[in-house]
C-alpha cells in the first residue's frame, strides 16, 4: 500500500498573495501553447521550458529531447507532458537526481515545477518520502497532478517563478537560477584553452615541402649512422 503524502502547512510566501502590480519588466513572461499562434511562438515556448527545467541561459545541445519537441510541435502531447518528459529524461536524471540528495532534488523540482520555494523542512520530507517509495516517475507524476500545479499552470502553460515583486521594496525576490550573463565583448576577453588553440590550428599554413625535406634529411642521417655503426662492429 502506498504511503499517503505527509501533511505540511504552507508558509507565508509572496506567491500566495494576490498581486495588484502594474505589469512591467519584472513580471514573469507567461508562455502558453493556447496563445502560440505561429511557429516562432512555439519555438519560444520550447526554449522557455528548457530554461525553466534546466536553468540554462542558452540552449545546450545535449539537453535537447528532439522526440518530445516533435510531439509537442505536432500537438501529440501537451506542454505539461513535455515538462514531464524533460524532468524524467536521462540527462536531467544524471545531472540533478543522481548527483543530489532526495531533499535537494525535491527542492529543485518544487522550484522548477511549482514555481515557488519549498515551504518548510516538513514539505521537503513529505515529498522525499514520495520520491523514495514511488521513484522518480511516480514523484514527478504526483507533483504535476497537484491542485497547485493545475491551478497555476494547467496543461498548456510553462511553469515559471511566481510573483517575484515585493510591494514597497526596492528589490524583489531573487530568481532561482542565478548565473552570470556575458555579452559577446566579455566572452571574447576570456582566455582560450589549449584545446581551443589546437582546434583552430591552421593546418593549411604549414610549409609541407620544408617539413618533407627535414624528414627526408633526418632519415638519411639516421641511416648513415646505423650503417657506420654496423661497419665498425
Amino acid at each position: 500500500m502506498a504511503i499517503p503524502l505527509l501533511d505540511y502547512s504552507p508558509s507565508s510566501q509572496n506567491q500566495r498573495v494576490v498581486g495588484f502590480e502594474v505589469p512591467g519588466d519584472e513580471q514573469p513572461w507567461v508562455y502558453c501553447a493556447d496563445r502560440a499562434s505561429t511557429i516562432a511562438d512555439l519555438e519560444e515556448l520550447i526554449n522557455a521550458a528548457y530554461r525553466q527545467i534546466f536553468n540554462e541561459q542558452q540552449m545546450i545541445q545535449s539537453n535537447r529531447q528532439l522526440a518530445l519537441e516533435s510531439q509537442l510541435r505536432s500537438g501529440q502531447i501537451s506542454v505539461k507532458q513535455f515538462i514531464r518528459g524533460l524532468v524524467t529524461s536521462p540527462v536531467f536524471r544524471s545531472r540533478y537526481y543522481d548527483t543530489n540528495s532526495n531533499y535537494r532534488f525535491v527542492q529543485l523540482c518544487v522550484q522548477r515545477l511549482l514555481g515557488r520555494e519549498i515551504y518548510s523542512d516538513r514539505e521537503k520530507l513529505a515529498w522525499s518520502i514520495v520520491l523514495a517509495t514511488k521513484g522518480l516517475y511516480g514523484f514527478v507524476d504526483q507533483l504535476l497532478q497537484t491542485d497547485e500545479y493545475q491551478a497555476n499552470f494547467g496543461d498548456q502553460t510553462v511553469p515559471y517563478q511566481r510573483r517575484r515583486i515585493l510591494p514597497q521594496r526596492s528589490r524583489g525576490e531573487l530568481p532561482f537560477a542565478r548565473m552570470a550573463r556575458y555579452d559577446q565583448y566579455y566572452r571574447d576577453q576570456q582566455p582560450t584553452s589549449s584545446y581551443d588553440r589546437f582546434t583552430t590550428f591552421a593546418w593549411g599554413a604549414i610549409d609541407w615541402p620544408t617539413v618533407a625535406g627535414v624528414l627526408v634529411g633526418g632519415g638519411a642521417i639516421v641511416t648513415a649512422l646505423i650503417s657506420f655503426s654496423l661497419w665498425n662492429i
